[in-house]
């Protein structure tokens, strides 16, 4: 529902019910079968409602379906826009213009991407468990570990001096 007029969202909303309903119980055209109206724009000044629609198709032939639905919606067009016009009761009824809803498709790819995402994630958390460290558990060094070692240093310096040994 483009813009923000209140009057275009319900128009959209009311074409979108008709058609629906039209396409079950007027139209008997079988190239409509499994044809499904995902959502209906209709612009601010009332004028063009786009009528966004998918379909399920079988396998391995959805771009043939999908072009006979394309042409009976074009060819119920102007049906489709008289009974729109009679059923909400307008002056002007918004010419229709029908276009295929790519967003079901291309969710689909998403999940299956997410899917792969999600199985390589449990992969490496298994990794990670089993994981250990190539070197030292913790390679940095720590202020109060090298005051203890100097501390040592110091005392190792001392005694060398006792014995009367200067490294002169």
């Amino acid at each position: 529902m483009a813009g923000t007029n209140p009057r275009a969202a319900r128009i959209a909303a009311l074409i979108q019910r008709v058609i629906a309903s039209s396409m079950e119980a007027q139209l008997h055209d079988k190239r409509l079968t499994n044809v499904t109206i995902t959502e209906v724009r209709v612009t601010n000044d009332l004028q063009i409602a786009k009528v966004y629609w998918t379909q399920l198709g079988h396998e391995g032939k959805e771009q043939g379906e999908r072009k006979r639905a394309q042409q009976a919606l074009d060819q119920a067009k102007g049906r489709l826009r008289t009974l729109v016009g009679t059923k909400a009761g307008l002056r002007l009824t918004p010419q229709l213009q029908f276009v295929f809803d790519e967003v079901p498709g291309e969710a689909t790819e998403i999940e299956d991407i997410l899917a792969v995402a999600r199985k390589r994630d449990e992969e490496l958390a298994r990794a990670r468990a089993t994981a250990q460290y190539a070197g030292d558990a913790d390679p940095y060094r720590h202020p109060e570990e090298e005051s203890e070692d100097s501390a040592d240093e110091d005392e190792d310096d001392w005694d060398d001096d006792e014995d009367g040994e200067s490294e002169e």
